[in-house]
């Protein structure tokens, strides 16, 4: 049994997470602004993330003086508009993109399947990467991006743009006092509704290969197969270019937790799940998926999901002496009463009184923000949110779910091999 926690303990502990915040928040904001060189990136995929992209990062042309100078995209209708709309100069291949010296970054957002040699051509091309969530589309492509990013001198920012909001570099501080005594369990999700097929977007009848669309090309690393425009423009419902909701809204929320907990590597991964509400879609992934993972000596990380029922489950930490709970403001954490020995009759407490903590952000999840910390990384050396080796965890952990949902198997990971085994 932990010692018994009182609220000026916790208080005194809590100082320096205060302090700490005021620092970050201030070294966050300072000098975005002003005459700083001008940065200059190229858009390789030119589809809806990448326009949710372009749009935060035409906003940002003079407050942060960065320019959208190159596009890509094999289809043809695509690349048109993103120059139309940004006056960059467009480019079909990207390696051609990756050539010109007036870079100084490119973002990827183009499917999982491309990330990783398309991250290891730009490195090798002295280019910075913003790389589209989850890195890579395997752990093997994870290791060997890691790998170049070390050996290289270029940054890259893995586009898990949560880890702009500020609240889990806070929460590990918290953690990392004792706030919450020996964390046991985390439980977070990321469920939807649909009230048709999941993930089922339109089909443009414009796209025609041979014409205006390179299917080789876009199919690129993955297995070759005739054109299908289910799968070109509904790629997340297929394993050979995604993960499905492991590696395209899992990842979101297990790097939170990663990074809040200080995790790195799991030691066992179970995924389950089905296709139980759209049971003739013809994806090939689950819409119900969840995953529990096991890290060395604790704790345990539930994920929860489903496409045909959106109702939230609380987003907390659970440690023995308190919980943490993660909320659109930041976060509140709340003792357990078995281990304080200051706690009133409840029925005398103000509603305050109850949170030993209650931390407000100042970031959010926001693109903008993402780059911008990418932004001061190449002129300052700020450090990264979200760097290689926090994306090579994610990838593991999301990897490890969906290798043991396809395979029905409990799997372990051997951390001296840097590999998954069966358990």
């Amino acid at each position: 049994m932990s010692p018994a926690i009182t609220r000026r303990d916790f208080l005194a502990q809590s100082a320096l997470t205060a302090s700490l915040a005021h620092v970050w928040t201030a070294r966050s904001y300072a000098a975005i602004q002003g005459a700083n060189e001008r940065v200059r990136l190229g858009i390789i995929g030119c589809g809806g993330m990448a326009g949710s992209h372009m749009a935060g990062l035409l906003t940002m042309k003079d407050s942060d003086n960065v320019e959208i100078a190159a596009v890509c995209d094999i289809y043809q209708k695509r690349l048109d508009a993103f120059a139309q709309k940004t006056g960059a100069k467009p480019f079909v291949r990207y390696k051609e993109l990756l050539s010109r010296k007036e870079l100084d970054y490119v973002l990827i957002a183009t499917p999982e399947h491309w990330h990783h040699q398309m991250t290891l051509d730009a490195l090798d091309a002295g280019r910075h990467v913003y790389v589209e969530k989850p890195m890579t589309h395997s752990i093997k492509e994870a290791q060997e991006v890691v790998k170049k990013v070390r050996d290289s001198k270029q940054k890259l920012q893995v586009g898990v743009q949560g880890m702009s909001d500020e609240s889990y570099e806070v929460a590990n501080a918290c953690i990392r006092e004792g706030a919450l005594g020996k964390v046991v369990m985390a439980q977070i999700d990321y469920s939807r509704n649909y009230l048709g097929d999941f993930w089922a977007y339109d089909l443009d009848p414009d796209a025609k290969p041979g014409v205006n669309l390179d299917w080789e090309a876009w199919l690129g690393p993955a297995p070759k197969r005739p054109w299908d425009p289910h799968r070109y423009f509904q790629w997340r419902r297929y394993w050979d270019y995604s993960g499905g909701v492991a590696t395209d809204l899992f990842i979101h929320r297990v790097t939170r937790i990663l990074k809040a907990v200080g995790l790195n590597f799991p030691e066992h991964v179970v995924g389950t799940g089905g296709k139980w509400n759209f049971s003739d879609s013809i994806a090939e992934i689950p819409d119900t998926f969840n995953m529990l993972l096991d890290y060395p000596g604790g704790p345990t990380v539930a994920l929860i999901s489903s496409m045909a029922n959106d109702t939230p489950i609380d987003h907390v930490i659970r440690g023995h002496k308190a919980t943490l709970q993660f909320n659109r403001e930041g976060f509140v954490i709340t003792p357990q009463e078995s281990v304080r020995t200051d706690l009133p009759d409840p029925k005398e407490m103000k509603p305050r009184e109850v949170h030993l903590l209650a931390y407000r952000k100042t970031g959010a999840e926001d693109v903008k923000l993402h780059h911008r910390n990418l932004h001061n990384a190449i002129r300052k050396g700020e450090e990264l949110k979200c760097d290689a080796l926090l994306g090579y965890y994610g990838v593991v952990a999301a990897c490890m779910g969906v290798q043991s949902f396809r395979e029905r198997a409990y799997l372990k990971w051997n951390p001296a091999k840097e590999k998954v085994e069966k358990a």
